[in-house]
């Protein structure tokens, strides 16, 4: 069961809600090095410090990251994506990092797809069976 610290508020909303997200670079060229991945990273927090979230976890591989983010409802994830993965990209190509000049041309860093998978909370399989019994309880009780 999840503790009372774990939940965030805001004016008329109680939440946790988390995305993993994962970005490729155009043509999944492996331009990721621990030089590049600082300066995505740099940029992310900045992006979701704007947006009210928080980058829990962040790592990499030379073809792809992995971003663990806790957001508010009122952001969406497609917008909060578009800004992630824009904000990182321009702030990567200004560096210059010749491992990625030499690998990608052109204005674009990222695919323009991502995977974005809702983790956190109790299996699905649990809350479904929670919602499910709700009429047969007769009393109130919390979720999983």
């Amino acid at each position: 069961m999840r503790k009372a610290t774990d939940f965030r508020t805001g004016r008329h909303v109680v939440y946790v809600l988390h995305a993993h997200l994962v970005f490729v670079p155009k043509y999944r060229r492996g331009v990721i090095t621990k030089r590049a991945f600082k300066i995505l990273k740099d940029a992310w927090d900045v992006v979701c410090n704007d947006f009210g979230c928080e980058l829990k976890e962040a790592n990499f591989e030379p073809d792809h990251v992995h971003l663990l983010i806790s957001y508010p409802p009122k952001v969406s994830l497609s917008v909060l994506v578009n800004s992630l993965k824009g904000v990182s990209a321009r702030r990567l190509r200004a560096a210059k990092l010749p491992e990625v000049q030499s690998k990608l041309w052109g204005d674009h860093f990222w695919s323009p797809s991502y995977c974005a998978v809702s983790c956190g909370g109790a299996p699905l399989q649990i809350v479904a069976q929670y919602v499910r019994n709700q009429r047969q309880q007769g009393t109130r009780s919390s979720p999983p």
